[in-house]
């Protein structure tokens, strides 16, 4: 158990302080216990929707309709096969190519990064949303869109309550899907609630933490965590 609490503490401190990649430090962890992808999962859900919602409620007025709803729909349209493979299917390869195109983006808006934001065409933003939902289904990882939207906000704040915000529903989405599916066992709700102080202590730092950073520094520590989180879906898949 020391291995979920110690693995709790270190994702949503990074929650907190980048709004993202929770789930690849939580499932890297967890993943040293021998635990199959789908008892992780759906812990990390449980975890994960609080964490989301106090974000959106934090920076509720940085929201953007126009960017986070066309992405909201797409995301949780991906997420019906994702949700779906996660149980009947060991989808390596998926893994594999997501986590390096996910380190690309971030080496690239690390290497090169821009002052200005820059938006995709809507038929590539409909796949970025539907390749981010299928990622997210699949591991509840959703570093894709989270290089997305490091390349279309320049202001922290934005990229947390847009991307937060789509996390939030694709979460409420997914928690539907899973008790309808069975994923949701009881075990897991036992695990999840016995995690859940240390999450919120992890969660207050981070957002301790976040505040204390510039807006530079912080950019940059986004662009890292998008990185090490695509080495890590990477690695872990081979």
């Amino acid at each position: 158990m020391w291995v979920w609490v110690l693995a709790t503490l270190a994702a949503y401190f990074v929650k907190g302080v980048c709004g993202f990649a929770s789930t690849m430090v939580f499932t890297a962890l967890v993943s040293f216990a021998s635990t199959a992808n789908v008892a992780i999962t759906p812990v990390d859900l449980l975890l994960g929707l609080p964490t989301n919602a106090i974000i959106v409620g934090k920076y509720r007025r940085y929201i953007q309709p126009k960017i986070a709803l066309p992405l909201l729909a797409a995301v949780v349209a991906g997420s019906i096969p994702g949700v779906l493979f996660l149980k009947n299917l060991d989808a390596r390869l998926v893994k594999l190519l997501f986590g390096a195109l996910i380190a690309f983006l971030g080496l690239q808006s690390f290497i090169q990064p821009r002052r200005r934001p820059s938006r995709l065409p809507r038929p590539a933003l409909y796949a970025v949303g539907a390749l981010s939902g299928l990622l997210t289904g699949l591991y509840g990882v959703g570093a894709l869109l989270a290089a997305y939207f490091s390349r279309v906000q320049t202001d922290t704040r934005a990229f947390k309550a847009n991307m937060c915000v789509v996390f939030l529903a694709e979460d409420i989405f997914r928690l539907i899907a899973y008790l309808y599916m069975g994923i949701l066992t009881p075990q897991v709700l036992r695990r999840a609630l016995l995690l859940a102080p240390w999450m919120a202590l992890g969660m207050a730092a981070g957002l301790a933490c976040s505040a204390k950073i510039n807006e530079s520094r912080l950019r940059t520590a986004i662009h890292l965590f998008l990185i090490v989180s695509g080495v890590a879906l990477f690695c872990t898949s081979l």
